[in-house]
């Protein structure tokens, strides 16, 4: 069928698209790698946080006389560890925010589409709700659906088997010391996350390969758009036509404005006329000034005999100077004798013209 998408995109069609912010990326493989680079540095991190933390929880709950604090001051104390907790996690912060930005731009490179962003209120109308409710029961939308109910199943029965493999070891610490509780529990929250991040790495990479899928699907084209586009990249064969048509007009014009200061029309009387000018001053060899066949090589003898310009009929010579001197352009040395000869007979029946 002629409306089908069959054809691959076109560049120009890839770059409109990306300047509308649409591009193949994948929100779950941008958050596995963001997550394990943060849990990695969270690990090298782990023993300076854990002595921070059970700092502040020492003097949050052993130091802190509680006398002290009363409604108006206790949004100051709260900041106060708030702050000190903000500066403990800021590096982990910071590396899965720089990671974020490294994993986004290695998918989708340099882009800045504020077309994306930019508030349309057309959305808003009655139509255009309806139609985006209809979207939510379009395949595309049902095969969201499905990853993300996948995702969860999976993501929820690794951390069962991680909990479950480690419910000795959570039931033992009935009785046992802060410190041991929280040793134990770190290291099934590490794991934990560990395992998820690694599923969320294989899943974002399986729907990496989806998304790029989808991508090329959707700007996929058919054959009559791949055509229209070739036709407006090249130009509407219409206004080429007159564009072109003006240009012969408008250097026909220049070229018969130059026949009167030819010093002889060489022609065929039937067919063509080429009006040659021999100036020392300009150029070491006769030149073509104006040329033409049929009807502007009716003109060109036309004005040359209102200028009294000499017209020497040569057929063969008119023929060959047409063909292969471009106009402006210098006769070639294998025509030197010819037309030299022609320039000798108008120079003795103009007696006193010098060439």
């Amino acid at each position: 069928m002629a409306d089908e998408r069959t054809e691959k995109a076109t560049p120009k069609r890839r770059s409109k698209a990306r300047e509308e912010g649409k591009v193949s990326k994948s929100q779950d493989l941008n958050s596995a790698i963001t997550l394990l680079l943060g849990l990695s540095v969270l690990f090298v991190y782990f023993p300076f946080i854990f002595d921070r933390f059970k700092s502040i929880a020492v003097s949050l709950f052993k130091d802190l006389n509680f006398n002290l604090i009363t409604k108006e001051n206790i949004l100051g104390f709260l900041l106060v560890y708030l702050n000190e907790i903000i500066i403990i996690l800021l590096p982990v912060m910071a590396v899965m925010v720089i990671a974020g930005l490294i994993v986004n731009y290695a998918q989708v490179g340099p882009l800045l589409s504020l077309k994306a962003i930019k508030p349309d209120l057309a959305k808003l109308s009655p139509g255009k709700i309806l139609s985006n409710f209809k979207k939510f029961f379009e395949l595309k939308s049902m095969v969201e659906l499905a990853k993300s109910l996948v995702k969860l199943v999976i993501i929820a029965g690794a951390g069962f088997y991680v909990i479950n493999r480690h419910k000795p070891e959570i039931i033992s610490l009935l009785g046992a010391s802060p410190e041991t509780g929280m040793a134990v529990m770190g290291k099934v929250v590490f794991e934990l996350i560990l395992v998820i991040c690694i599923i969320l790495l294989i899943l974002g990479i399986i729907d990496k390969k989806y998304q790029d899928y989808e991508y090329e699907k959707s700007l996929k084209m058919t054959k009559q758009e791949i055509k229209d586009e070739h036709k407006n990249a090249e130009g509407d064969p219409k206004i080429k036509g007159h564009i072109k048509r003006v240009q012969m007009k408008f250097a026909t014009q220049r070229m018969m404005s130059a026949v009167p200061s030819a010093d002889v029309v060489v022609a065929n009387p039937t067919h063509y006329s080429i009006a040659l000018r021999y100036d020392t001053t300009k150029a070491p060899a006769p030149q073509v000034v104006a040329k033409g066949v049929d009807y502007v090589a009716f003109k060109i003898r036309e004005i040359a005999e209102a200028n009294n310009i000499p017209v020497v009929e040569n057929p063969p010579l008119a023929r060959t100077l047409y063909k292969i001197v471009p106009l402006d352009g210098m006769i070639p040395s294998e025509l030197y004798v010819a037309v030299a000869e022609i320039l000798a007979f108008v120079y003795k029946t103009n007696k006193g013209k010098k060439f």
